[in-house]
């Protein structure tokens, strides 16, 4: 739930998570679309669990925020009519409200509360709107827009390296042309059913041998298997028209909003998962490639993302250091003719430490998702 998401944003946010403590909680915090937790109190600060109950007939998000800004310090998402779900975190001295978002109502924001002392406890991100994404997701949509005149450019002169049966060069070419395409990860659901014609694995139980598989993967099986250019021709040319296809018809397309912060966690988990595991390679051996793109997918999300970022991610600097030690590690498998070292050939102890750096870059890459979420105020 997106509850636990924020409070793991909240702890990683601080570097801190305090211990437990003994203070009473307060008793069941009631809401509804007349009122919002309008009764508690808390004697003194320190870890509480609030038990919230919708005694409405509609289901409600509701946050702990700071009144005075609307920062969050915790949330409970979708919590059904007449049900009850916790919510815990560190109370500090400061102070707090209540806010109900009800469906079809406006937003209710209760009492507020001031709890005393100088505790420091789980900090508040305020929150970010569809508004504040906007203009992100214009820049990355043109940024993706100038990557896919630049693939199209790339995809026909790889076509026409197989075309002649250059297929020495058609695989230099393929791998341009296919971590350009890598590069575009945020916008993989945008792409719709043109990603799995460009960019598919085979599904069916015919494996390779399927006859309706198509894209880089395809393309790659035969060029590293000896296939002849007139067996590639068709499937080079396909490639071309797939490419040229979203490209046209890119302009009309929108990146889901959510997507933007969700994809800085998820294009590096498809690469652990594809990439580092050498699930995705049909023959290149160049995963470790793949994932130094997918790395700068990552990155430049993160760019555009950052100035939103920077005044609610206190790890945000963790997140570049593990990313730059993941990369250091990749670049060294990269031989000095410009060729890779594919992962079935990396020892147990190169396996590891990549394995280990791409792990912990997405721990500090998943509260990204939770803090940049587009929220109703």
């Amino acid at each position: 739930m997106r509850r636990a998401a924020l409070t793991a944003a909240l702890a990683v946010s601080t570097g801190v998570i305090a211990a437990c403590s003994g203070a009473p909680s307060p008793a069941q915090i009631s809401v509804s679309n007349g009122g919002c937790g309008s009764s508690w109190q808390l004697a003194d600060p320190g870890w509480h669990t609030f038990q919230i109950h919708n005694a409405a007939a509609e289901n409600a998000d509701v946050d702990l925020v700071n009144p005075g800004n609307g920062a969050i310090y915790a949330e409970v998402e979708a919590l059904g009519p007449g049900t009850t779900s916790p919510m815990r975190l560190n109370v500090g001295s400061g102070s707090y409200a209540f806010r109900c978002l009800f469906e079809d109502f406006e937003a209710i924001t209760g009492p507020t509360v001031v709890v005393g002392g100088h505790a420091r406890g789980t900090p508040a991100i305020l929150p970010v709107t569809r508004n504040d994404l906007l203009a992100p997701a214009r820049q990355y949509h043109d940024w993706v827009a100038a990557g896919l005149n630049t693939l199209a450019g790339q995809a026909g002169a790889l076509a026409a390296d197989v075309r002649t049966g250059n297929l020495g060069a058609a695989r230099t070419a393929w791998l341009t042309a296919h971590l350009t395409y890598q590069r575009l990860g945020a916008a993989y659901d945008a792409f719709g059913d043109f990603g799995d014609e460009i960019d598919g694995v085979p599904d069916s139980q015919a494996g390779v041998h399927d006859p309706d598989w198509t894209g880089f993967h395809r393309l790659e099986y035969g060029l590293w298997h000896g296939q002849s250019a007139g067996q590639l021709t068709g499937v080079a040319n396909k490639l071309v028209a797939d490419i040229r296809g979203l490209r046209a018809s890119w302009p009309d397309q929108e990146i889901d909003l959510i997507d933007m912060g969700l994809r800085t966690h998820e294009i590096l988990e498809n690469a652990l998962q594809f990439q580092l595991s050498g699930h995705d390679d049909y023959g290149s051996g160049t995963t470790l490639a793949t994932t130094q793109a997918n790395i700068d997918g990552t990155r430049e999300l993160l760019t555009i993302l950052r100035p939103l970022l920077v005044p609610r991610y206190a790890g945000l600097p963790a997140v570049y250091s593990w990313l730059d030690r993941l990369q250091a590690l990749i670049g060294k498998e990269r031989r000095p003719n410009g060729t890779w070292v594919s992962v079935s050939a990396l020892s147990t102890s190169q396996r590891q430490q990549i394995d280990a750096a791409c792990s912990q870059a997405l721990e500090a890459l998943a509260p990204i998702a939770a803090i940049t979420e587009p929220r109703r105020t």
